[in-house]
C-alpha cells in the first residue's frame, strides 16, 4: 500500500469517527450559531497557525451561510514566510502572549448575542484561551473544534490553567492523535501526512450547513454564498452581493468602543 492510499484511509476513518461520535456536538454548535445569526448577531472564527485555514473557510466560501466572521491576525496566521516579516520566531512568541487575544477581540467590536468558533488542535496557547475566557466572562457562547486526546496530555500556556475542551460551552472533537501526522516511513525517524487540518475543516463546514439547516426549521431563510464559476455567474455575483451588504449592515449596526490604553 501507498504512503497517499494510507493517508487517504487514515482521513477517511477519522472523518468516519468525527461523524459516527460527534453528531450531537456538531448539532448544539449549529444551534447556538443560528441562535446567534437570526438575532442579528455574528458567529467568529478564530485560529492561530493552521487552525486559521479552517475559520477562513467559513466565510464567504461557496454554500456558507451569511453570519460568520472569521477574524484573521495576520502575524499569527501567515507562516510561509519563516524568515523575516511576520516568520516564524514571531508567531511562536505572540501565539503564547497573554492579552493579545483581547486586543484582537477589542478590535472586532463583540456585542452581546454573538458567539465563537475556535479552532485548535492543541486547545492550550495564550491567545486562544484569552479569547475563549473572555467571551465566557461575556456571558457569551464558546464552540470548540480541538482534539481532546491532544489536549488532555498537554498542559495549558495560559494563566487559567484551563485547556480550551475545559471552557467551551461546546466541544467537538477532533480525535486527531498527539502526533497529528499520521503515517511512518521505514528509515525515517517522525511520521509524515498531518490530518489535524483536513478533520478541522470538513468539521466547520459541517456546522455551516447545519446552522442552515437549524434556520430552515425555524422558518428563516439564510443568505447563502454562491459558486461564481459557473454558467450563472452574474446571477452568482448578485445573491453573493446581497450577503455581502447583509454583513455590512450587521457591522455597521455595532456601536463603536475604543480599545482599552493600558
Amino acid at each position: 500500500m501507498s504512503i497517499a492510499t494510507g493517508y487517504f484511509d487514515d482521513v477517511i476513518a477519522k472523518l468516519a469517527r468525527v461523524r459516527d461520535t460527534q453528531d450531537e456536538a456538531i448539532a448544539q454548535a449549529a444551534e447556538i450559531c443560528a441562535d446567534t445569526i437570526a438575532s442579528d448577531g455574528l458567529v467568529f472564527t478564530f485560529g492561530t497557525g493552521h487552525g486559521g485555514f479552517a475559520a477562513l473557510e467559513m466565510f464567504p466560501r461557496t454554500g456558507g451561510v451569511t453570519g460568520f466572521r472569521p477574524i484573521v491576525e495576520s502575524s499569527i496566521a501567515l507562516m510561509h514566510h519563516v524568515l523575516g516579516d511576520q516568520g516564524t520566531a514571531q508567531y511562536r512568541f505572540l501565539h503564547t502572549r497573554e492579552g493579545y487575544g483581547n486586543a484582537i477581540l477589542r478590535s472586532h467590536q463583540i456585542k452581546e448575542g454573538d458567539a465563537l468558533i475556535l479552532f485548535s488542535h492543541s486547545g492550550i496557547n495564550a491567545v486562544i484561551l484569552d479569547m475563549a475566557v473572555e467571551f465566557k466572562e461575556r456571558g457569551l457562547k464558546v464552540i470548540a473544534v480541538t482534539s481532546v486526546p491532544h489536549s488532555s496530555q498537554v498542559e495549558s500556556r495560559h494563566s487559567s490553567g484551563h485547556r480550551l475542551y475545559e471552557i467551551a460551552d461546546v466541544v467537538i472533537d477532533t480525535g486527531i492523535p498527539l502526533e497529528d501526522a499520521s503515517q511512518f516511513i521505514d528509515g525515517l525517524e517522525f511520521p509524515v501526512g498531518p490530518t489535524s487540518t483536513s478533520i478541522a475543516v470538513a468539521v466547520g463546514h459541517a456546522i455551516n450547513a447545519s446552522t442552515s439547516a437549524a434556520l430552515v426549521a425555524r422558518g428563516e431563510t439564510p443568505m447563502i454564498m454562491v459558486n461564481t464559476n459557473s454558467n450563472r455567474t452574474k446571477f452568482a455575483h448578485q445573491q453573493n452581493d446581497r450577503n455581502y451588504a447583509e454583513l455590512w449592515r450587521r457591522l455597521r449596526s455595532r456601536e463603536f468602543s475604543a480599545p482599552e490604553v493600558r
